[in-house]
């Protein structure tokens, strides 16, 4: 067997409702904390979503404060604005309560209040000196496996992604809810549905931390996806295909957080720093020409893939093309220029791809600033 580190949260509790009752399943890591800051987004404060959770904390005697702040992409003056008010209220414990964005900005109020280190100084892989204060994470969404990696991403300047990857960004407790999830828009549940299966391609055909933990969550979760995404899409209060989104997500969130992502965000990423193409959308544009790209490399693992989710004749071009039908039957969009980029745009977007090399070196063929540029040609 190969030599491999695998990490992941140490504590994921799983069901219908349990936001209501945070209090009870995370009474051990709250113990005598009473001033608990929870950081969301406006839209998921406004469709009530955290009611059930901050009456459930409040009645059993906890002072909550919100911080609705963040936005898509959060950039890195609003997530050191955060830490200043989470510093003067005093906080004891976060939690990350949203999508991506929200759970990543959380992971970082509770790491920079817990350390003197500057954030800047933390980006990168294992850069992190210090501690944080302790972490919940609760996905309102499925897809992003932010609150099962330890990776948080933030916009630097007007359009640089930066990340902060180290072990201490793994959140104390995952809690999937499943209610939490009903009333997520079409677009959304597609957008995000499709992010979480490229996290499972892509941890599947990693260059350099593949291995068989890894390999076993991303098959799990990719089947459960590929089984419940188009079911979630056209009845948004399927619960039960609502639960498989989310544990679907957090199966390939763990793969990813070990066996990292490759072209497929790279070639995302200034779509959404320049564009401000949400992440999942970004995803799910570049994933059919990344794909073919890298298939004369990557074939046999592309093959595995297609078998273990059932698709008849199994290979690289039977998995495109599937990926490409869901993207059509969630209605999601499938060209760039759906997303306001034209033709004069790709020289940059390409040239912007290229400087994530943390995570190309993790793309099983080796991508080129050309090669780039012709995977988005290829969906203009």
């Amino acid at each position: 067997m190969a030599t491999f580190d695998f990490r992941t949260v140490p504590h994921i509790h799983a069901g219908a409702g349990s936001a209501a009752h945070l209090a009870r399943i995370a009474a051990p890591l709250i113990g005598d904390k009473d001033r608990i800051l929870i950081v969301t987004d406006k839209g998921v404060r406004s469709f009530g979503l955290l009611d059930g959770a901050v009456a459930g904390l409040e009645a059993a005697g906890l002072t909550v404060a919100i911080n609705d702040s963040v936005v898509a992409d959060p950039p890195e003056d609003m997530v050191l604005a955060a830490v200043e008010e989470a510093r003067e209220f005093g906080a004891q414990l976060v939690i990350g309560f949203g999508g991506g964005s929200s759970m990543d900005t959380a992971k970082l109020v509770a790491l920079l209040l817990g350390t003197d280190q500057k954030l800047a100084d933390m980006y990168g892989v294992d850069q992190v000196k210090g501690e944080r204060l302790p972490l919940i994470l609760i996905p309102t969404t499925a897809g992003t496996g932010s609150e099962v990696t330890p990776i948080s991403v933030v916009t630097v300047g007007e359009t640089s992604k930066m990340g902060v990857n180290d072990p201490v960004l793994y959140g104390d407790m995952a809690v999937l809810d499943a209610e939490l999830t009903l009333g997520l828009p079409r677009h959304v549940t597609a957008a995000t549905g499709i992010d979480a299966m490229v996290h499972g391609i892509e941890a599947y055909t990693s260059k350099i931390h593949k291995n068989p933990v890894s390999d076993a969550l991303a098959l799990a979760g990719l089947k459960k996806l590929h089984g419940a995404i188009e079911r979630a899409c056209t009845n948004g209060k399927d619960v039960e295909a609502r639960e498989d989104m989310l544990l679907g997500a957090l199966l390939t969130g763990q793969a990813f957080a070990n066996a990292p992502v490759g072209a497929v965000h790279a070639l995302a990423y200034p779509l959404g720093g320049i564009f401000h193409v949400p992440h999942g959308l970004s995803n799910s544009l570049m994933l059919p020409p990344v794909l073919r790209y890298n298939a004369q490399v990557a074939e046999p693992l592309y093959t595995e893939l297609a078998a273990h989710i059932g698709l008849a004749s199994p290979c690289a071009d039977a998995l495109i093309a599937e990926m490409e039908r869901i993207a059509d039957a969630v209605k999601i969009e499938t060209r760039l220029t759906q997303v306001g980029v034209s033709h004069n745009d790709l020289p940059r977007l390409a040239e912007d791809a290229m400087k994530v090399q943390r995570l190309l070196v993790n793309n099983p063929r080796e991508m080129t600033l050309d090669a780039a540029k012709a995977c988005y040609e290829a969906v203009l």
